[in-house]
């Protein structure tokens, strides 16, 4: 419910998540819809909350306008397209709590591989089509759902070694690109209300100044602080999803 001290709190709070994770620290945005939805529904947290990420994502756009992976994105957005008309489709009749768990099964898996470094050290990979078209696919289900399709993207995108603007570039994009095309669904089954416009205005302010933030601290991290911030900020969010799942099946 729109509305009080508490909502307003919550709201301000998942609205610079969702400006930091614009900014460049995509994980940190997975908390935007978790937070808000402890003074309203998930559902009706993540409608309220999509125009505040296509708001942030403007800004993003423009700081990152130069220092993006065009291979990258070439094939990892017709793919998340493919992910999102899937999400439409099934979003009657897949739990909610079932794709949580999967999402965080293949976070937790992915942080622990790289936290204790089961993958050796070294060049990038070469961005490949299969499992790019895979995981972009799962990315755009699981930001559909719940705006979760961070951890996917993690999986395909974290092994290539990027360098971190290049990566913080790239992920805005791609989610910029995902999240307007989400409206349309969104609309479509009716959680993009009135109030929910309104409020999500108001949001804009906190959460483009939190997108200013981010873009900052990705500049002036050290590139090795700051992938690892980014794997255990992966870790940690993928957890909570593993146990929201447990809670809801």
């Amino acid at each position: 419910m729109i509305g009080g001290a508490d909502f307003w709190t919550l709201a301000v709070i998942a609205a610079i998540f969702v400006g930091l994770s614009k900014g460049g620290l995509p994980v940190i945005g997975m908390l935007a819809v978790p937070v808000l939805a402890l003074a309203m529904s998930p559902v009706a947290a993540a409608g309220l909350l999509l125009p505040v990420y296509v708001a942030s994502d403007m800004v993003g756009l423009y700081a990152y306008r130069r220092a993006y992976d065009r291979r990258v994105l070439a094939i990892l957005a017709p793919a998340a397209l493919i992910g999102i008309g899937l999400g439409w489709l099934t979003a009657a009749i897949v739990p909610e709590w079932l794709v949580t768990g999967i999402v965080g099964a293949i976070g937790v898996a992915f942080a622990l591989t790289l936290l204790l470094r089961l993958r050796p050290e070294g060049a990038g990979r070469t961005a490949r089509l299969g499992p790019g078209l895979f995981w972009g696919a799962v990315t755009g289900y699981t930001s559909f759902v719940s705006h979760a399709g961070a951890p996917p993207y993690q999986v395909y995108v974290l092994p290539l070694r990027l360098e971190k603007t290049v990566y913080a570039g790239t992920t805005t994009v791609l989610f910029a690109f995902v999240n307007a095309v989400k409206l349309v669904p969104y609309w479509a089954l009716g959680q993009l209300s009135a109030s929910n416009l309104k409020a999500a205005a108001i949001l804009g302010l906190p959460a483009i100044l939190a997108v200013l933030a981010g873009v900052r601290l990705v500049r002036i991290l050290p590139e090795a602080l700051f992938f690892r911030l980014v794997t255990w900020a992966l870790f940690l969010v993928s957890a909570k999803h593993l146990w929201d799942a447990a809670a809801g099946a």
